[in-house]
């Protein structure tokens, strides 16, 4: 390192004028004749078909997205909850900073160096997008950073859990830390030094390093070298742990300690933490590509070294080493963050995990066996196809259990002799799958398995590859889809025979087949044997693997090709009952609400009368309660302990009730570059069961919040005599009280 190291046009818009939204004549669409805008149209989408364009319409996704992880913060700043509670939230904020960067920052990032600087439809370029991005990052780190060091460590400390530097440990404990470093950390640490002969080394995505100034002693130059702090060891050592306390030590101090240990015979002179989160908005052309899986291998080597989004460092490190970061990570000033204290706290979770302080976390959930598993103890355990064949029914994750439903199905279907193939479409699935490795025991008992598995499925890639090879290994047939299209249903069929001939078996669900994220995220999934909705399956699995590009469908709303048309029909049978006087409804809970023509279509119906409720849990581009466009447009979100995440469809449709659930948000990508399955729920009770959740999400006064017409969000407050509802305690006590075969509303429910 030498003494000196060196440091390292905005679009006019005139938004639509929005007096001429609220000047509604002859019950006309006051949309109907606005200017067209053709920048910031989604591929694929036709220009012609949307008619509204800026901020008067749409709020922007990535400052949305923002809003959603300011929800994630009242989290860790809600003292009404458990201390390691709130750490847990903590961890999530960065995490889902961690990820928005990749993506979101990296896809920004990719559009400034194309050069784009056209509006999308909200009206921003991408550089007005990078600069207000980096303002509100800026506030959050601010906030959730004093909420951690000010607020939850103190408290830490206070009930027993004691962070210490290495200075405050007495000699006992020292003793036990320089005995852990000489034989956990010393052999694994590979310190670089940078210099003629030795290149700046590549640091690897989210991992923390010690950058650090030396100084020789024979030549009194200056020097740099690199320590990568050891992700495979704990973020925090455990030095002594008894009945009411624990000592820990980070084990960033403990290198820093010992830091003279790697350098014998060179002074010193800093030692301070950086980080760096690389782009993983990087896509190939798969149209183009001969081996899928060799083209996803490539992306995810060609991740690993992707430009860097953020560097975040330790406030007190020297300038010239600041800067000397800078020129060899090519990042400039306004991708660098700097902090005082720990960074990288998306590893705080691991303070959640620690034994012994279980009075600190809310009281563990165990999810409930539903109730169509229960039986007399003196009858014969009934196999899932009895349950199925006497009746449709829902599974809502996590308050039933996964394991003993959808898990239960693939199981026993792959032990089953009766059962001659099974068919599944796989996103994301947990390291060591008890269902994968069902299906793997299927194909070696002769079964017909065939999985289709989706490669491109962000940062579970590896993960799938893995998977894939190992299915092929053992003779399941594995697909991975169509081009240019990702595989994001969640179903599986199962073919059994059966006295009266080939029966199919078939779940329909809005999560992962994931044992570990189905004790966290709210799901749902549907079992049936309807014939109609087998047979739209089974054509779902043919298009997937075949050659079908005309296939129609019964009952099933199907993306890419149907799915969007469907929904839009129905909006529109909803505006049409309003221009006629008679009652029109919609509710619909999703993730995200992106789709630019879906909210153009919403508004349209706002203004016909149409009572709606969005109940989406993260971005919505949405503006509800804007006078003369979205007055009849209410927006909720729930956050709280469990990750929000299916996506259940309401449309009044003259007093038929209809009902879908499936894995798909009104978003772009899930209407037209994925393949997505809607499912109708037809069932009376089963359309009771989703009318009574939704009134809950609706009538939630504890984890509700509500979008205001400016795009910011107020929390809901219970009340004077208002009954407390928080959504995710109360289905805890109604799946815990409730044994009927098929849960349903009480009269006090529906009230």
């Amino acid at each position: 390192m030498k003494k000196n190291s060196p440091s390292a046009d905005q679009s006019e818009f005139n938004p639509v004028d929005l007096e001429e939204v609220n000047n509604k004549k002859d019950g006309a669409n006051p949309l109907k004749n606005k200017v067209l805008s053709e920048k910031g149209m989604p591929q694929d989408m036709s220009p012609s078909e949307l008619k509204i364009f800026g901020s008067d319409y749409f709020t922007n996704y990535e400052f949305s997205w923002l809003k959603f992880n300011w929800r994630v913060l009242n989290l860790a700043k809600n003292t009404d909850l458990p201390l390691l509670e709130r750490i847990k939230f903590i961890g999530i904020v960065c995490s889902n900073l961690d990820e928005f960067f990749q993506k979101r920052v990296g896809g920004l990032k990719r559009q400034i160096h194309a050069g784009v600087s056209e509006l999308n439809v909200d009206g921003h370029t991408p550089e007005e997008q990078m600069q207000k991005i980096r303002k509100e990052v800026k506030k959050m780190i601010k906030h959730y950073r004093s909420c951690y060091l000010d607020e939850i460590v103190p408290q830490l400390h206070e009930n027993g859990i004691l962070i210490k530097d290495y200075s405050e440990l007495d000699a006992t404990l020292q003793e036990k830390a320089d005995d852990y470093f000489e034989k956990q950390i010393y052999p694994i640490i590979t310190p670089l030094a940078v210099d003629e002969a030795h290149p700046f080394p590549f640091i690897s995505n989210k991992s923390r390093s010690l950058a650090i100034k030396l100084r020789s002693i024979e030549t009194n130059d200056l020097l740099f070298a690199r320590i990568k702090i050891p992700a495979n060891r704990p973020r925090w050592i455990k030095l002594e742990q008894t009945d009411k306390n624990v000592v820990l030590l980070s084990v960033k101090d403990l290198i820093k300690e010992k830091i003279n240990r790697f350098f014998p015979g060179v002074e010193v002179l800093s030692a301070n933490v950086f980080r760096v989160t690389r782009n993983a908005d990087i896509e190939r052309n798969e149209e183009e590509a001969d081996d899928l899986l060799e083209m996803i291998e490539e992306e995810l080597r060609e991740r690993r070294f992707a430009e860097v989004v953020r560097l975040e460092i330790d406030k007190n490190m020297p300038l010239d080493v600041k800067k000397y970061l800078y020129s060899h990570l090519h990042v400039h000033q306004n991708e660098v963050f700097e902090m005082e204290g720990p960074i990288g706290l998306a590893d705080a979770t691991q303070l959640y995990n620690l034994d012994g302080f279980q009075h600190l976390k809310l009281e563990p959930w165990v999810p409930s066996l539903h109730p169509v598993f229960r039986h007399p103890i003196d009858e014969e355990t009934p196999s899932v196809f009895q349950v199925i064949k006497k009746g449709d029914f829902i599974v809502h994750h996590p308050y039933h259990s996964f394991e003993s439903s959808t898990q239960r199905f693939v199981e026993q279907a792959a032990r089953d002799p009766k059962v001659l193939a099974i068919k599944q479409t796989l996103y994301r699935t947990s390291s060591d799958s008890p269902l994968m490795h069902a299906l793997i025991r299927a194909a070696e008992t002769d079964k017909q398995v065939a999985i289709l598995i989706e490669l491109k499925a962000r940062f579970d890639e590896e993960r799938n590859i893995s998977w894939a090879q190992r299915l092929e290994k053992a003779g399941v047939h594995v697909s991975y889809g169509i081009a240019g299209l990702k595989i994001h249903t969640k179903l599986t069929i199962v073919v059994r025979e059966e006295e009266d001939g080939l029966r199919r078996y078939v779940h329909i669900g809005t999560g992962n087949y994931h044992p570990d994220t189905a004790q966290l995220y709210e799901d749902l999934g549907y079992f049936t044997c309807r014939d109609e909705i087998a047979s739209d399956v089974s054509d779902v699995f043919n298009l997937l693997t075949g050659y079908a590009p005309s296939q129609t469908f019964r009952k099933a709303f199907v993306a890419p090709k149907h799915l969007r048309n469907n929904i839009m029909e129905l909006i529109q049978k909803e505006i049409d009952e309003a221009r006629e006087g008679r009652p029109a409804k919609i509710i619909a809970k999703m993730n995200s609400l992106e789709d630019p023509l879906i909210i153009q279509k919403l508004y349209e119906a706002s203004q016909a009368g149409v009572s709606i409720d969005m109940i989406v849990r993260g971005v919505c581009r949405l503006i509800p309660q804007k006078e003369g466009l979205s007055d009849n447009i209410r927006v909720h979100s729930i956050i709280g302990r469990f990750l929000e995440h299916s996506r259940v469809y309401y449309f009044h449709n003259a007093g038929e009730d209809l009902y879908y659930i499936g894995s798909a948000d009104w978003m772009h990508r899930n209407l037209d570059a994925r393949v997505e399955v809607l499912a109708p729920i037809e069932h009376p009770r089963l359309k009771q069961y989703l009318e009574f959740m939704l009134g809950i999400y609706l009538r939630d006064n504890q984890q509700r919040w509500v979008m205001k017409s400016n795009g910011n969000y107020r929390k809901v407050k219970r009340k004077k005599g208002e009954q407390k509802i928080g959504t995710h305690s109360y289905l805890m006590a109604h799946t815990k009280s409730h044994a009927e075969p098929i849960p349903r509303a009480t009269k006090k429910d529906q009230k």
